[in-house]
Parts: structure tokens; sequence; C-alpha cells
């Protein structure tokens, strides 16, 4: 029997949090490139926060996944065949697109990895989009000195994670914010931040006693509770680097937010950023940089991996939930 292409599809737009029965899992032929195109067999899925957004038709900087449509995501595994330039049978990529085993793509979008440098779901996570987020969102907008405080929210997950061992490569004094005991000695003993508060504990109190001179620097996953608990501890000057806010993803109506006075009398920059916009050209700089800190020991990393992409599903439901402990990836076989 020839083999099929597995593939997750939207079947319904999710009303709050999303269920299985908002996915349809089936099997279709596997597709054929087209001139100029390159066909990708999927070995290792990301799940990430902002494929809820896809799930949705409200107005945002990026279309939704159509009904009955193949859902949004980033593979890595290995061409399988190719009409295009520099792309052979065998080459390891970063690169494929959506919920599925096989899929076509341009090459424009596929990067060359070499699997011997770092294991291949590393490139979905510290070495992929997450890890790119982080590095952009720290060059571009935090900009953090030595010496300053920077609080990392959802800091043992994918982009926190980088976030915070960036900060501290450059000398910064970092604090993370997680989810359990289990999460935060994580975050301290691996990833070797100066202290992790537990959001499910009084934050106010814990703010105050790790933060004492305030905050320069707040990299923003979660909003809400945490949001609000930060935002009058920052520092004149200070920047929130606004990445998601992932504890209102599954909101039905908008929460009222903080008074901003504060950013005209502390001159606070909060800015948000979509790494797609400017961050992929940069991806060899970034990816170099990181593969060093990695060898130098300075760069560690967690992933929760799923075996089986039919589980998709039940992983995504849990990452909007915090149940995932690391960068969530899937492995398709």
């Amino acid at each position: 029997m020839a083999e099929m292409n597995l593939q997750v599809l939207l079947r319904r737009r999710p009303k709050g949090e999303p269920v299985p029965e908002d996915f349809d899992i089936v099997e279709t032929p596997v597709p054929q490139p087209g001139p100029g195109e390159v066909l990708v067999r999927a070995h290792y899925l990301s799940l990430d926060p902002y494929m809820r957004g896809r799930m949705s038709d409200a107005k945002s900087y990026s279309a939704p996944v159509e009904l009955g449509a193949v859902m949004e995501g980033q593979t890595a595994g290995e061409v399988v065949a190719s009409n295009a330039p520099g792309f052979a049978p065998g080459d390891t990529v970063l690169g494929g697109f959506g919920w599925q085993r096989f899929s076509v793509v341009q090459p424009g979008r596929l990067f060359k990895i070499d699997p011997k440098e770092a294991p291949l779901s590393a490139s979905l996570g510290v070495l992929g989009m997450p890890g790119l987020t982080a590095w952009v969102g720290l060059e571009d907008i935090g900009q953090p000195k030595a010496g300053e405080t920077v609080v990392v929210s959802a800091a043992s997950g994918a982009v926190g994670q980088v976030v915070g061992q960036i900060a501290k490569i450059r000398g910064c004094k970092v604090v993370g914010i997680a989810g359990g005991a289990k999460k935060c000695e994580f975050v301290t003993e691996v990833l070797g931040f100066d202290a992790c508060i537990d959001h499910r504990g009084d934050l106010n109190a814990q703010l105050d006693r790790h933060c004492p001179q305030g905050i320069d620097v707040y990299w923003e996953n979660v909003g809400g509770a945490v949001q609000r608990a930060v935002f009058p501890r920052m520092n004149d000057h200070g920047r929130m680097v606004m990445c998601g806010m992932i504890a209102e993803y599954n909101d039905t109506e908008v929460r009222p937010g903080p008074n901003l006075m504060a950013t005209v009398r502390k001159r606070l920059r909060i800015q948000g950023f979509i790494v797609s916009d400017s961050g992929w050209p940069r991806y060899p700089q970034f990816r170099q940089e990181m593969l060093g800190h990695m060898a130098s020991g300075r760069m560690a990393w967690r992933e929760d991996v799923v075996e089986g992409l039919s589980n998709a599903p039940d992983a995504f439901i849990g990452l909007l939930k915090g149940s995932n402990f690391g960068k969530l990836v899937i492995k398709i076989d």
C-alpha cells in the first residue's frame, strides 16, 4: 500500500478554549512538487501558542486558517523530492509546512541545516522560531544592559528560556515567572536565572522581594494578572517587549487593561513585534550565535516531545493551559 499523507485539519473555529472536536485527522495522497518546489517529509512539528490566533477569523496580522485546511505550523525534516536548485533528496531542512507528514513548499521558505550541529528537534525551539523570537525581541526592543533587571514571564517555555539566558549572558539580573515548583526549579537550576517566581503564589510580594530596585525590561508572554503585577514596578525608561499573552488567547471578551498614564511619566517603551516581519533574513546569524552559546555551555533548553501527529490536537489544547514543560514538539512518526 502506498504511503499516505497524514494531516490535521481545522474543522471549526473554537469558542473559547479549543476542544478535540475542532480538528479533523485525515489521510490524503502524498502531494507532488511542481516546478521550483520541494517535497519535505516532516520528522518534527512545532506547536506554538500563536496557532490559537490562526484558528480564529478575527482581524489579525496574518490570515486565519481556512475551515477544512491543514493547521498552520513549522516542521523540520528531510527533502524527499526537489525541483528547486540547491535542494536535493536527503537534505535536512527547517521550514516544512503544516500539521502534516508531507508538505510541498517554495525553496524561499526552507533553511538547509546540518543535523550534526544539534538534535533536529532543537531547530524548532532553541534554534528555531521561538529562539529567533527571543533573540530579535531582545536585540531590537529589550536592549538589556549589564546590571539591569529583566523579568521574563512563561520563563520555562520555548521563548522565555532563551530570553532569560541571553539576558544573563549580557550581564543582567534575570527573574523568571513560571507555574509551579518544578518549572521554577528548572528555571533557576538549569537555565541559570537568578530567581523564579511561581505565579500561583503572591505575585506582588515575590516581585517586591526579587526586584527591589524595580524592573528595567519585561518580556511579556502571558498577560492577565502577571502583567498587572509587573507594570507598576517598571523603572523609568523601561522596555516592555510584547511577545504574546497566552493567558488571554481563549478569552471571548477583552479584559480591562492597566492605566497606561505611567507610560508617559516613566518614558516607557512598550512595543509588540512579529518575528516574521524581519527575523528570518537574520536566521543564519542567529543560528551561529546560538550554536556558539550551546557549545560553550551557556545555553540550555528543554523539550516536551509528544509522539504521533494524531496526538497534536490534545497536546496543543494542553499547551494553552500550561500543561507542557519546555518547548512542545510533535514527533510525527
